[in-house]
């Protein structure tokens, strides 16, 4: 099980830990966003820190329904027990988890500050 807090804007923190190209392992919280269906997202200049290998371009249609063309890079990410290489987009926010990263798992929220955030994963059926 991963677990978090929900922050005084009601956002949904969890603790990363992601593989930089150096081996050495970097701590990053990182809000879940459910209208985010990619993997993960990070910073320019994390990704840089990372030295993350670039892999291809993405297009997305945003909310404001602009489209945006951004790069896509490969990490290493510790998720729930086990190191999984996934792709990173590139995006000028705070790092967000998406739905792909959580796929196959149960999200719980308390939504109010300090609430407990967790994510597991589901049993097959």
């Amino acid at each position: 099980m991963i677990s978090g807090s929900v922050n005084a804007d009601f956002e949904a923190i969890i603790s990363l830990s992601i593989c930089g190209s150096d081996g050495k392992i970097y701590t990053q919280d990182a809000i879940v966003d459910t209208g985010f269906n990619g993997w993960l997202s990070l910073p320019p200049d994390l990704i840089e820190r990372l030295n993350l290998k670039w892999k291809r371009r993405g297009r997305a249609i945003l909310g404001n329904g602009s489209e945006c063309v951004f790069n896509i890079y490969e990490a290493v990410v510790f998720w729930d027990g086990q190191y999984l290489t996934i792709p990173i987009d590139e995006a000028d926010s705070e790092p967000l988890v998406g739905m792909s990263l959580m796929e196959g798992y149960q999200l719980m929220v308390q939504v109010f500050e300090d609430g407990s955030v967790e994510i597991s994963k589901v049993k097959s059926v």
